[in-house]
């Protein structure tokens, strides 16, 4: 339950008038922006919109399309959360028009809603790229919510093959569950491997050769080039850039997103590629906050909570910066294999080095320069991921550490105080 605050914290407007919250979107970034600001606000009216008629972890959309899941045990938030948190959630609706100016939203069904403070966090919605035919099929789908989910599951029964065009994380999270549905499976990426943001080609490889083994059909570093329609525009194959021709009924297309910021009037909000913020979470216009997958920087569960608890703690009156903003980390486990990958996954140039040891079902390799660690890649045991992501994100320089850079533990670069506390010593 929400705790009771003193009332310097409570966020109020001036004469006993409660502060009007206002909340888009129901996932990761907004959730956890309502949570807060009712933990710091136990007066203020918290309102939430959103298209979404369920709370759910998007990054498990996968277990839907599997069967794997039900909705409501998708669910991140803790039971009776609108109730605890006071939050009053206008769910299956729209904003057709944010008026900052006015300070008000126009919903699809034509009501207005005023706020004090704002939190855009819409999210994103599946790019679908420009190939020929590709809009225009039925069949077609992309996988960014439950609903995308839901259908691709049901189709996937009635249909024998089945192509996912792009092999980053989303793709292959749809392949996943597609693999306990009764259907061939095709894997499309114009990179040179699956998962190319995230892993090196000895890493990716791994996962290629355990998905070949359940029967899944990889062609990359090949694009997309015309989508093959029945007469009533059913997809029945896709042609590649190759001139492969595949046979299928359905395309999964999971080749990028693009933010949700149709609503936004022009010459307001500063959009570039997403909703530009700084380090408070605050748009350039007074009172608008954004947080999430809107705002166009990586799309990774975890920053989309601290922008969303940022957000929460400026909009109550409260500064926070936000104090972690380390998004280049990667995990993952697919077919029993884990994986993360940390910073940079790749050498820029000569003047880096590059340190591997490999052992069994094991991989790690370490990019680095000058004492200082960039990225690492770790496959297999991760016990060492903890270590590295601290080295990396707070680019600790280990040059005066005597060890083998596999072997390097805290021990090397804390020391504690006489009080108990840890201490940076290297």
């Amino acid at each position: 339950m929400c705790r009771k605050l003193p009332n310097r914290m409570l966020g109020v407007r001036g004469g006993g008038v409660n502060m009007r919250y206002l909340i888009l979107g129901a996932s990761a970034a907004g959730i956890n922006c309502a949570k807060t600001i009712r933990e710091l606000d136990s007066h203020g009216e918290i309102t939430m919109v959103s298209e979404d008629k369920y709370i759910y972890s998007r990054c498990m959309l996968h277990h839907i399309i599997g069967e794997m899941r039900t909705i409501e045990e998708m669910s991140f938030a803790e039971d009776k959360f609108l109730e605890n948190y006071k939050v009053n959630w206008i769910r299956d609706t729209r904003v057709e028009k944010l008026k900052s100016h006015d300070k008000k939203v126009i919903l699809d069904n034509g009501e207005s809603i005023g706020y004090d403070k704002l939190l855009i966090a819409t999210g994103a919605s599946s790019f679908i790229p420009p190939v020929k035919n590709l809009r225009e099929g039925k069949g077609v789908y992309g996988l960014r919510n439950i609903e995308d989910a839901l259908r691709i599951r049901e189709d996937a029964k009635k249909v024998s093959s089945i192509v996912v065009l792009g092999a980053g994380l989303v793709g292959i999270d749809g392949i996943v569950g597609l693999l306990e549905q009764d259907a061939n499976l095709f894997l499309v990426e114009m990179f040179h491997r699956i998962l190319p943001m995230q892993l090196d080609e000895v890493s990716a490889l791994r996962y290629e050769s355990l998905f070949e083994r359940e029967g899944v059909t990889i062609y990359t570093g090949v694009r997309a080039e015309e989508v093959i329609l029945s007469k009533d525009n059913r997809v029945t194959g896709i042609k590649l850039g190759n001139g492969k021709v595949i046979d299928c009924g359905m395309i999964v297309v999971a080749t990028g997103v693009r933010p949700n910021v149709d609503f936004i009037e022009d010459n307001t909000i500063r959009v570039n590629k997403g909703i530009v913020i700084n380090s408070r979470s605050e748009t350039n216009i007074s009172d608008v906050y954004a947080a999430g997958d809107v705002t166009g920087e990586s799309p990774i569960w975890p920053l989309a909570v601290k922008q969303g608890i940022t957000a929460a703690y400026n909009m109550v009156g409260i500064k926070k910066e936000l104090e972690d903003s380390f998004s280049l980390r990667n995990s993952m486990n697919f077919l029993g294999l884990v994986t993360v990958s940390l910073g940079l996954i790749e050498a820029p140039d000569e003047s880096y080095s590059i340190s591997v040891e490999t052992y069994g079902d094991n991989y790690k390799k370490i990019i680095h320069r000058d004492g200082i660690i960039y990225g690492a890649i770790i496959q297999g045991d991760i016990s060492y991921c903890g270590v590295l992501t601290y080295l990396i994100k707070n680019k600790i320089n280990i040059s005066n550490i005597d060890k083998d850079i596999f072997d390097i533990d805290y021990s090397d670069f804390f020391s504690i105080k006489e009080n108990g506390e840890y201490e940076y010593v290297v």
